[in-house]
């Protein structure tokens, strides 16, 4: 991908689309499109092919999704199904028509069978049933999936299709009625320190386990694949090792400096039980994650307190 070529960034105001913004900068490459989602809405089709036609980018970065934790999943599986569905089909459709070099399309681990056995691996894929708290999400992002395959074999683009873990970092969702598990942490915890609240109340057992990679290292791995890889099969990315919520809980805790108790509200779902992606495939190709759990979470409680004026509270 030569430092001149023309990028859209798809989503650049989200966690992974800000990181690829950041990355893709710091390599060099100055020639990025980016819109808002109030300059384009993505869901809107005629838009979307024309801005395809009129900028005619080279290379897409696919990060543009509607994205949130079990609470949002339960209480917007219509939307989160429905937007997921035509951002990705406008984008990809679009990208073929206007001769798009090559298309990265971000899915989400999300998309593997709830009981499927660990770590997981790319070929698990559909073999047996999804998690129902975000299946809608997960249906969604599996449609991309065969999207990118079907536009390959069909008309020889050359679209592929990455699936990282969670993820976590700066410009991250940190409202408690939608974000993920990390953000929310960081969140309570900080809240509770501030408040001198005697305890948090967090959902579930505490025994799921997750697996966590910085959005930098996210980014870094993309642009890597981006250059490198050029298959229709899925990619897993990754750091290989999980953690449980309680024990990330603890971490957290601590990093925040919050002394009060932990409650464990276990009336409330805990998710899948385990999900650690196999990263053998990534690894084979010459890349692993830089950033530990710990630094990852101090940096990022440590640009919480930097923009908590901004961030969007509830």
């Amino acid at each position: 991908m030569e430092k001149s070529a023309k990028i859209y960034v798809a989503g650049h105001t989200g966690l992974v689309g800000s990181a690829l913004l950041r990355k893709l900068k710091q390599e060099g490459y100055e020639n990025i499109i980016t819109r808002t989602s109030k300059e384009l809405d993505l869901r809107k089709q005629d838009d979307v092919l024309k801005f395809f036609e009129k900028e005619k980018p080279e290379y897409v970065f696919l990060a543009a999704a509607k994205v949130g934790g079990i609470l949002a999943n339960n209480t917007f599986p219509a939307e989160f199904i429905y937007d997921n569905l035509m951002i990705e089909a406008n984008i990809i459709h679009s990208a073929y028509l206007t001769g798009v070099k090559k298309l990265l399309f971000l899915g989400s681990s999300c998309i593997y069978p709830k009981y499927a056995p660990q770590p997981i691996k790319e070929e698990y894929l559909l073999d047996r049933k999804l998690e129902p708290t975000n299946e809608p999400y997960a249906i969604a992002k599996i449609a991309g999936i065969k999207m990118c395959q079907a536009y390959n074999r069909q008309y020889g683009t050359n679209f592929i299709s990455v699936m990282p873990t969670n993820l976590y970092g700066p410009n991250d969702n940190f409202d408690l009625q939608n974000s993920h598990v990390l953000p929310a942490l960081i969140r309570k915890f900080h809240d509770a320190k501030v408040n001198n609240s005697p305890e948090v109340v967090l959902w579930g057992t505490g025994t799921p386990k997750r697996e966590f990679l910085h959005v930098d290292d996210l980014a870094d791995a993309c642009l890597y694949l981006m250059r490198s890889y050029n298959d229709s099969e899925i990619i897993n990315i990754g750091v290989g090792q999980d953690i449980s919520i309680k024990d990330l809980a603890n971490l957290v805790k601590n990093i925040v400096g919050y002394t009060g108790e932990i409650k464990w509200d276990t009336s409330k779902p805990d998710g899948t039980p385990r999900k650690l992606l196999d990263i053998s495939k990534l690894k084979a190709f010459g890349w692993e994650a830089k950033i530990s759990l710990e630094e990852g979470i101090k940096s990022t409680y440590q640009w919480y307190l930097e923009n908590e004026e901004n961030i969007k509270r509830k």
